[in-house]
């Protein structure tokens, strides 16, 4: 069949599971399927989509590359049906080259095949470690349309486009593996607008959704027609399926009529969706029944366990209060208050006896030496062993809380409060851990499983954090301030200021020599922290590679 002035693009917003092949191409099938019910001609999926992305070091696997073959000939037999068309992403080995490339399957075969030119080598992205950069393309003929193909980062500069747009493209079809990270849906569509206006043709943007490790991809796919006007915007964290209906104006030039065009939420909503979505499809994919970790009464568990709900319901949550000689009623108080307002299971443990033991054990090894951190920090490991068994007896996976000013500056204990499978907090900024907990107490966003209202007791809110290792210890104590810690751990981290840029937004020099040395001599401890959720620009992980041993110090 040819398509004379129109056609129907149906655009998948899917997750695929990394290594699933046969299940993302049931998914494929699935949404080819109901494409085929609303009368479209092509269906277009994310990048890599068959595979999952990001595959990382296993597409060095040649049984893995083989396995996505065959999952895609197959496919392309599926096609000789008479429906509609697929545009699929996976890993295609030519002779001794791989390539990240995206597959038309038609008629019963696969009608064409185009790879990924501009490999991105920078923060979370090493594809030239595993891929080989393809030729530039030319456009894939379908049906008497000329598409032009560009894989995600070829679109993030202007050459491909270009020369899809020189060799007779029409229309340019973007499959993305385009992760979250805060504002970056405002960078994608100046991005895409650039190309719009170089090259005069409208421009589908398809992107993954769902979780992949510690990164998540928030799909928000989007249209754009020839004259810059926004024609479809899917929504942010949500798997979804659109149609658009392109046809010829008057000039010839292809165009999509209107269709969905979806609110995109505020920052806050957003960070807060892609910290439950990391945890869901962490704890789902990797086949965990459920969570369990510890609620200590203050504000870094107790959102965590209100992340954990939204993601899996209340009854895949077990709480654990873990209280010793050190924890307050109030904290006591708070923490079951907390488990009530999120419907969870919540059981104490008291610590005493095995710190205690520990104190025993170790006491002849100790003897002349004074109490202080050693001893805090038995608290801790005790605790951790005590989530760990739990773990291990039921299966559920053990939930780390620690935040990002904590993980910066090594406020934390290996072996104790690092344990654990995951951190949904892990690039979060303490001071905003407190504003989204307040933000989520008057918030209920769409498609989380928690309860509304006040999931977060005001009081955990409002109090001084504090570890409870000792008499009256709070955070600040040992740190400063947390709005002055987190600015100097931004600029450090993110920005990567020099000193004396630091020292122009009013910190004084001292403080930023403690927390520099302080972020940097942590380095091992985050080496064996758990993976967590992306939200900033940089996080602890695939973003930012320092050396453990490390004597540089900023004294410009």
């Amino acid at each position: 069949m040819m398509i004379k002035d129109q056609f129907r693009l149906a655009v998948v917003q899917a997750n695929p599971c990394l290594g699933d092949i046969s299940g993302n191409a049931e998914k494929v099938r699935h949404h080819r399927k109901l494409a085929a019910e609303q009368g479209a001609d092509l269906v277009l999926y994310s990048e890599l989509f068959l595979a999952g992305y990001p595959p990382e070091d296993l597409v060095l696997k040649p049984s893995f590359v083989a396995a996505c073959k065959r999952e895609l000939e197959g496919l392309a037999k599926e096609t000789a049906d008479g429906g509609p068309a697929l545009l699929v992403g996976l890993p295609w080995a030519e002779g001794d080259k791989l390539y990240n490339a995206v597959a038309l399957l038609d008629n019963g075969n696969i009608e064409g095949l185009r790879y990924k030119v501009d490999l991105p080598n920078y923060g979370v992205f090493d594809e030239k470690r595993v891929f080989d950069a393809g030729p530039n393309p030319g456009p894939m003929s379908f049906r008497g349309v000329r598409l032009g193909v560009p894989i995600c980062e070829d679109t993030w500069s202007d050459e491909v486009c270009e020369c899809l747009e020189e060799t007779g493209a029409e229309i340019l079809l973007v499959p993305n593996g385009s992760p979250y990270y805060r504002d970056k849906i405002d960078e994608r569509m100046q991005i895409m607008l650039s190309r719009v206006v170089e090259t005069g043709l409208p421009l589908v943007y398809c992107n993954q959704v769902g979780g992949q490790d510690e990164l998540v991809f928030d799909g928000a796919s989007f249209a754009l027609n020839h004259d810059r006007s926004l024609v479809m915007q899917l929504g942010q964290f949500t798997e979804e399926t659109d149609y658009l209906d392109f046809n010829k104006d008057a000039e010839g030039l292809w165009f999509a009529k209107p269709s969905r065009i979806v609110p995109m939420p505020d920052t806050q909503e957003a960070d807060w969706l892609a910290c439950v979505l990391g945890l869901k499809d962490y704890v789902n994919k990797n086949g965990f029944p459920g969570v369990v970790l510890g609620l200590s009464g203050g504000i870094d568990s107790a959102i965590c366990a209100a992340m954990a709900v939204d993601a899996l319901g209340a009854d895949r949550v077990h709480c654990i209060m873990l209280p010793y000689r050190y924890t307050s009623e109030e904290s006591i108080k708070d923490a079951k208050a907390c488990a009530d307002a999120l419907g969870v299971r919540y059981d104490t443990i008291p610590i005493a006896e095995p710190v205690e033991g520990f104190q025993q054990t170790l006491a002849g090894v100790f003897a002349g030496t004074k109490s202080g951190i050693t001893e805090e920090n038995l608290q801790s490991r005790s605790r951790g062993v005590i989530l760990m068994a739990v773990s291990n007896k039921f299966g559920s996976m053990v939930v780390t809380t620690g935040n990002k000013s904590e993980m910066s500056v090594g406020y934390a204990t290996l072996y104790g409060d690092m344990n654990g499978g995951f951190n949904p907090i892990k690039d979060l900024y303490k001071t905003e851990v407190y504003r989204l907990s307040d933000w989520r107490n008057k918030n209920h966003p769409a498609g989380v499983i928690g309860p509304a209202g006040e999931v977060i007791p005001n009081n955990i809110i409002v109090k001084a954090p504090t570890a409870e290792l000792r008499e009256n210890q709070t955070d600040q104590d040992n740190l400063p301030e947390y709005d002055v810690l987190d600015d100097i751990l931004h600029c450090l981290v993110e920005l990567e200021l020099s000193l004396d840029e630091i020292a122009k937004r009013g910190h004084s020099v001292e403080t930023i020599h403690r927390v520099e040395h302080l972020l940097y001599i942590a380095e091992y401890k985050r080496r064996q922290a758990a993976p967590g959720v992306k939200i900033t620009l940089k996080n602890f992980g695939r973003d930012r590679r320092y050396p453990i041993t490390n004597r540089f110090r900023d004294r410009t």
